[in-house]
């Protein structure tokens, strides 16, 4: 099979993707395999790739020293677009993609500034999702405002990879201390500065006066801002404020402020910066480097992405004819084929039972006519053995490079040999997306996606959770505009003569190449779909499949109608049978960026009785969707389910409220094995908004005293009150959050909780007159499930 290392990048900006896989290692205190990777929506320019360069090199010294010699940056991968001239010094990447970057270089979605910040959603001490600088912060002078690039980067690299958070607030920059003095949010305390308010400003120069103190809450009045000294001789702390030149370490036990209302103090029970630094995995066997020697500067490695690859790999062997799984196979990666790849891609397919047969070389997706010529040849029969490495192995040991290309493995069959290939697999420089279909499934299956960076999943009985899988496996170029959406999954059992009804609404951000898709398991059903205005579509306008494999389709003509679509199913059959409707969809333009629903745990194994989260991501370019409905489907083995709500509350398993992640701890364990994540976010009636705020950002400082003077920095753009939310459409979106593996737990029906109320993080105290007021987001009695008891003993004035 020709395969190669090709990837697509077109114009978009990345979003949070799921199952977000890091290929960062730290070896003899280097840390090896740093993705930095250039959305293809910025236009080129040599200076950004030579100031990332020298930004990395001057952070892997600082970082050497505020980790006392233990760490620093040996290796860093920039991976250019494709919208890029090619150059000869430009190599071809291997598992490197846009949407597993550490660090991504893109434009911000609306004008609002070029403050740096890290996505960063996890518990204290979880690595966050991936760092985001603007071509404009990269490209400009901002050492006044943020201090050097080079320190900037450390300060992020911090929330990324050891879970810590920012030492400010911006909400709450005041507090008052033990001593009843009132002080600045920060750590340590020992950064020295005065608080004014700004009362008229012409140019750099300002007519200040003292801040007064606010008579109902005791802190200074609302316009109140700290503003440091340029010279200090305070060394920490790197997470409060990282431009003043004598900064240079991260706060310990010594010098932590716990008194200050950070999200460090409130994520991390108060704990220093530098004590969870130093329980990270990466510090348990990293012991100073001996010597004064700085350490050596970084390599860097310039790779350019190409044209996607897929190969479809598919299990037809004699266990697949079970319980019609090679039907639903084929179902689910005719959907794939005709819907889901993105136009330009290059595809094949292999099939496997003892031997592996190529059935399709590689194929440019670039009409009607490439689609059927690759799922006329999906498998009709189902026999054999099973040997996954014969699959895999038909590609890795075709006549060119596999590097770069993506497989798509989908199994039921159990397989001793699995690791008889992990090497080959490893060094072909292939990403592999597992699917295990049905609960015998080989168990090492996972590793292989694990080893190379691809998406794992897990699928039952139901054709839904196939093409969930499927549907998720979209291009990992950050191409947003260019990938499928999932507006509507559903499975199910219909009654003889009994209709299915449902509604489906679509959103101005979509509704290019829509497909309504009907699957069934005995009898073709009657079909009816209307759309916003009144249109019809019956079942004559539905495409049968002429591989009788029980789907029909409808492609809808141009651009499907914004509105409320509603569809009936008539199970014309007198026996019960199943049926499934699914529709896709894209970006209703290449310059229209939709809103979109990512899914993942918090971890992909985990022994009982450890809880897991479950996050999802809703949102609109870089811009958090707020006030939707959110539900987890999480379902077992043996087909149990459990259906939880998701919120964005900012307490329990939720860190950040309003932040767009939505989350929630995960306890109902139902036995052992995997367990599939599926999300479906959805508003009606005009309930949600577009927050134009942006969430943990770098902190901007306005301005520095120096020989007495305030010296004023640039002012930063400012979103006016009146649009700081915007509204957002009805809409719907389905979402695979891959799969997780449990071990440890009892069977089913047994258990009894283990798990503790959850912890109050957001207590806050505020006086009413004569009394106090308290409030708080009241915990569950299991971690955030159910309702907790009154956790203070005393009589409570406040609300709850």
């Amino acid at each position: 099979m020709v395969l190669s290392l090709y990837v697509v990048l077109f114009l978009a900006l990345h979003l949070l993707p799921g199952m977000k896989s890091s290929m960062v290692n730290l070896n003899n205190n280097g840390y090896d395999g740093i993705v930095i990777a250039i959305n293809p929506g910025v236009p080129e320019d040599e200076k950004l790739i030579q100031n990332i360069k020298e930004m990395v090199t001057e952070a892997s010294t600082y970082l050497f020293h505020a980790t006392k010699r233990r760490v620093y940056f040996r290796n860093v991968s920039i991976l250019i677009p494709m919208t890029w001239k090619s150059k000869s010094e430009y190599s071809i990447p291997k598992q490197e993609s846009y949407d597993q970057a550490d660090v991504i270089v893109a434009n911000p979605y609306l004008k609002y500034g070029d403050d740096p910040y890290t996505l960063q959603y996890g518990q204290c001490g979880e690595r966050g999702q991936y760092i985001h600088f603007t071509p404009n912060f990269l490209l400009t002078n901002n050492l006044p405002i943020y201090g050097s690039r080079g320190r900037v980067f450390v300060h992020e690299w911090a929330h990324l990879r050891w879970g810590i958070f920012d030492e400010y607030n911006v909400d709450r920059p005041f507090y008052i201390s033990r001593r009843n003095t009132i002080e600045a949010t920060r750590c340590s305390t020992h950064i020295t500065g005065i608080n004014v308010v700004f009362k008229e400003c012409q140019g750099s120069s300002c007519i200040t006066r003292p801040c007064r103190r606010d008579s109902q809450t005791g802190l200074y009045e609302a316009k109140c801002t700290f503003i440091p000294e340029k010279s200090q001789t305070a060394r920490d702390s790197i997470m409060f404020v990282q431009s003043i030149d004598s900064v240079t370490e991260f706060c310990t036990a010594k010098t932590h402020n716990t008194e200050a209302p950070n999200l460090q103090n409130k994520m991390c029970s108060s704990r220093s910066t530098w004590d969870v630094i130093m329980d990270s995995d990466d510090f348990q066997n990293a012991s100073p480097m001996k010597g004064t020697d700085p350490p050596p500067h970084p390599t860097f490695s310039l790779l350019k992405s190409k044209q996607r690859v897929v190969c479809l790999v598919l299990d037809k062997s004699g266990s697949m004819s079970s319980e019609d799984r090679l039907l639903r196979m084929n179902q689910a990666a005719e959907l794939y084929l005709i819907q889901i790849i993105e136009k330009g891609s290059l595809v094949g397919m292999v099939t496997f039972e003892s031997l592996a047969t190529i059935l399709n070389y590689l194929t440019d997706i670039i009409g009607d006519n490439a689609y059927e010529k690759i799922t006329a040849n999906l498998p009709r029969e189902a026999s054999g053995g099973t040997s996954i490495c014969s699959g895999l192995r038909a590609i890795i040991h075709s006549n060119q490079s596999t590097s770069g290309s993506e497989i798509i493995l989908l199994t039921d069959g159990e397989d001793d040999q699995i690791s008889s290939c992990f090497e080959e697999v490893k060094q072909s420089g292939a990403v592999i997306h597992t699917i295990a279909l049905g609960p015998s499934a080989a168990r090492e299956l996972e590793t292989l996606s694990n080893m190379t960076g691809g998406y794992r999943f897990y699928a039952n009985k139901d054709i839904n959770g196939l093409t969930d899988a499927f549907s998720r496996i979209s291009s990992r170029s950050g191409s947003i505009t260019q990938q499928a959406i999932q507006l509507e999954s559903k499975a199910l059992n219909i009654t003889g003569r009994k209709w299915l009804n449902g509604t489906v609404p679509v959103d101005s951000t979509v509704g290019n190449d829509t497909f309504f898709v009907v699957t069934w398991t005995i009898q073709k059903p009657e079909i009816l779909l209307q759309d916003p205005k009144g249109t019809k579509y019956e079942t004559s306008d539905f495409r049968v499949d002429k591989l009788n494999i029980r789907s029909a389709r409808l492609r809808i003509p141009g651009i499907a109608e914004t509105g409320t679509w509603t569809y009936s199913l008539l199970n014309k059959h007198a026996k019960s049978q199943m049926l499934t409707v699914t529709m896709t969809t894209r970006a209703r333009s290449p310059t229209t960026l939709p809103v979109i629903a990512t899914a993942h745990m918090s971890r992909s194994t985990t022994h009982y009785p450890s809880p897991m989260i479950v996050y999802a991501q809703v949102s609109q370019g870089f811009l958090p969707v707020l006030g939707i409905n959110v539900t987890a489907i999480i379902e077992t083995e043996d087909g149990h389910q459990v259906i939880l709500e998701l919120w964005d509350n900012g307490a329990g398993a939720d860190t950040v409220k309003n932040d767009g992640i939505y989350s929630r701890y995960f306890t109902e364990y139902h036995g052992n094995g995997r367990y599939s994540l599926k999300v479906h976010a959805q508003t009606r009636n005009n309930m949600a908004r577009l927050s134009l705020r942006q969430q943990n950002r770098a902190m901007y400082i306005p301005g520095y005293i120096e020989n007495g003077k305030i010296i004023l920095n640039p002012p930063r753009p400012e979103v006016k009150d009146d649009v700081s939310e915007a509204k957002v459409e009805d809409f719907s979106r389905l979402t695979s959050g891959g799969s997780f593996t449990v071990s440890g737990a009892p069977p089913a029906g047994s258990r009894t909780p283990v798990f503790p109320p959850g912890k109050i993080t957001d207590l806050e105290a505020k006086v009413k007159e004569d009394h106090i007021q308290l409030s708080w987001t009241a915990p569950g009695n299991v971690l955030d499930k159910g309702k907790g008891k009154n956790p203070f003993g005393f009589h409570l004035l406040g609300i709850v």
